[in-house]
């Protein structure tokens, strides 16, 4: 099932992805994919499909089921699948052959799997010199932690962040999304993956890139450690101009029971709302601190309850004031601003009709990103990437016989 979405030429065309081990690698490749690359998604052979969602993990039981999921899967668009049994010798070798062709390869096992799957940045690089190996880890290749097991939790309550996170004298909170994924691990390879292949273009070598979703958090705070670094004094949870301690850069509650958020941090910006509000006493008050502050805090609070969050928005967008209504998620996907930037775009399902998903967020002028297709069931590409790779029918009966490979049994 692909769905072409655009035509012409992308950044990344004459690039191939060898993804190994999931998210945040998954999410790496797909914004690769979305930029030209041709990313090879390595499942394992034998495994459940895992549908990863905001109500956790569980397996996909049915053919219909993983059809569905790829269907509406944002992360694995454009890319093709095969899976693999890397702990069977012939695996390994087919995984030798498409990394002779690739020029990038992802893994996110834990520090010291990929050498005992023969799947290792010294094993490949004899067999390419070129690959640009990156690695994604919780904490690293070498430390203390290398070897513990951990999610975006973890790495964010490691880092600091978590401590950092919500109202004064509340308990740590996370974030609605997985910050430390995305920032620290997703955000952080693309980068280093870009960055490697330009010095590849200078020195015409590849080499290994070392993400650690921790250290990705911690180069996130940088502020905060600079001014902790220069002042001493440590950042408090709800007390960061950033976070809750300053009135003019808040969450405040209208008169419908919703919200609207301020960020008024440039002093004309604060001048706007003051004026906007008729609360030109509080003008001198910006930067007050004890209980100036908290009067500047009531006088808002009380203020934005006279009208609707929706009836703010319109008054204060109008006057120059930094202002946004907080929006659900299904209000965010009907936005006029959200669709007007093409955020959320429509695909045609050969058996599923039309499907939305999220659209692309970077948008280059000359080479924009594209959605070739839609994400491949786990396995849907198998046979034809080994027969691509030179293996004869007799040669793949052997490997699903054998399960060095599935035999994918969707679309039939």
């Amino acid at each position: 099932m692909s769905t072409e979405v655009s035509n012409g030429h992308s950044p990344l065309d004459r690039i191939t992805v060898i993804e190994l081990a999931g998210p945040p690698g998954a999410w790496a490749g797909g914004l690769l994919a979305e930029f030209g690359a041709r990313v090879i998604k390595v499942s394992r052979a034998g495994a459940a499909p895992v549908r990863w969602g905001t109500t956790g993990m569980r397996p996909l039981t049915s053919p219909e089921e993983r059809e569905r999921y790829a269907a509406f899967n944002p992360f694995d668009r454009n890319k093709e699948s095969i899976t693999l049994d890397l702990k069977k010798a012939q695996a390994r070798q087919i995984l030798c052959r498409l990394v002779e062709r690739a020029d990038i390869v992802t893994e996110g096992y834990r520090p010291g799997v990929a050498g005992r799957l023969g799947a290792d940045y010294e094993t490949l690089r004899r067999i390419n010199p070129r690959i640009i190996y990156c690695a994604i880890t919780g904490y690293g290749q070498g430390g203390p932690y290398r070897d513990m097991v951990g999610h975006d939790i973890n790495y964010s309550a490691m880092a600091g962040l978590l401590d950092l996170t919500g109202p004064p004298g509340s308990r740590p909170s996370t974030c609605g999304i997985p910050v430390g994924d995305w920032m620290g691990g997703m955000s952080q390879a693309v980068i280093g993956i870009l960055l490697a292949l330009v010095a590849r273009h200078t020195t015409g070598d590849g080499q290994f890139i070392d993400v650690a979703l921790t250290d990705g958090i911690v180069s996130t705070m940088k502020g905060h450690i600079a001014s902790y670094l220069e002042t001493g004094a440590a950042p408090k949870k709800g007390e960061t101009v950033s976070h809750g301690g300053a009135p003019y850069n808040d969450v405040y509650e209208t008169k419908d029971g919703k919200f609207v958020a301020i960020g008024c941090w440039e002093p004309h910006l604060y001048e706007n709302l003051c004026r906007a509000l008729g609360l030109e006493d509080l003008l001198p008050l910006q930067h007050a601190a004890g209980e100036d502050r908290e009067r500047v805090k009531r006088a808002l609070t009380r203020a934005f309850l006279a009208r609707t969050r929706d009836e703010w928005f319109e008054f204060l967008r109008d006057r120059d004031v930094a202002v946004a209504p907080v929006k659900s998620l299904p209000e965010v996907l009907e936005d006029p601003q959200v669709r007007h930037r093409e955020m959320v775009v429509e695909l045609e399902h050969d058996r599923l009709g039309k499907v939305k998903q999220a659209g692309i967020g970077i948008k280059l002028s000359r080479t924009p990103g594209r959605i070739r297709r839609l994400a491949p069931p786990d396995g849907r590409d198998t046979e034809k990437l080994l027969r691509e790779l030179g293996y004869s029918p007799g040669d793949i009966q052997h490997f699903q016989k054998d399960g060095v490979v599935d035999r994918y049994e969707g679309d039939r």
